[in-house]
């Protein structure tokens, strides 16, 4: 489904991501790992066309290195930023309207699904995005992004300052996504989630990837979790 070889990101002089190589698999969970400035965020911006990168990414076969933002979303990427991104003035469903791709028809997902998934934004469609707590601006980004009917979804940091409640909704999410063969590149820094999810992992320190691997052989080297994700 994705394929990442070599690939290198800047912003400006500065090279943060080092020869990157990994992929992810049709109906696959991945989640990327690592400690803050570890490369991951910027990973995905590479992916999506939003920073200076180089080398090779394909997604179905097409090499999509170098494309704007919205022909790699054209060809079925969905992208979570961590900032969520809402349109503060639009209520809940008119965000979700703007997620929609193309007329809508064939897509796997309806307005109903997403407030099946998250029965809070049922309650909240007519009110302004703006107004809503942090955790139902994120389940209306994850929503949004479903909308336009991606085969992979990259999601970064999205139980970031949630309540326990909602990083379990969440969590349901993900596993939606799976049951319907959806592809996802998880990034996470809750480990217990993110492992209990995934089908793999991989691990990324210094710009570059440092261990790729099943959850179970992660939980089962300690050298890996001490050098390259536990703090202090």
């Amino acid at each position: 489904m994705l394929q990442i070889d070599n690939l290198h990101a800047f912003y400006g002089k500065s090279h943060v991501l080092h020869g990157v190589h990994f992929h992810v698999g049709a109906g696959e969970i991945v989640a990327l790992l690592g400690r803050n400035g570890s490369g991951r965020s910027t990973t995905a911006k590479a992916i999506m066309g939003l920073v200076d990168a180089e080398g090779d990414i394909r997604f179905k076969g097409e090499r999509i290195t170098g494309l704007k933002p919205f022909e790699v979303a054209h060809r079925g990427i969905g992208y979570v930023p961590e900032s969520r991104d809402i349109f503060p003035k639009l209520t809940v469903h008119q965000n979700l309207q703007l997620g929609v791709k193309g007329s809508g028809k064939g897509a796997r997902w309806s307005f109903d699904d997403m407030y099946a998934m998250f029965p809070r934004l049922r309650e909240r469609r007519h009110t302004e995005a703006g107004v809503l707590s942090g955790g139902e601006q994120q389940m209306l980004t994850l929503c949004r992004t479903l909308m336009g009917d991606p085969d992979l979804i990259i999601i970064d940091e999205p139980t970031e300052g949630l309540a326990p409640k909602i990083v379990e909704q969440v969590a349901d999410y993900l596993r939606a996504l799976k049951a319907k063969g959806i592809s996802v590149l998880l990034i996470e820094q809750k480990l217990t989630i993110a492992l209990e999810i995934s089908d793999r992992a991989l691990v990324m320190g210094h710009g570059s990837i440092v261990f790729d691997g099943t959850p179970a052989e992660l939980k089962a080297n300690p050298y890996v979790r001490r050098e390259w994700l536990e703090v202090g």
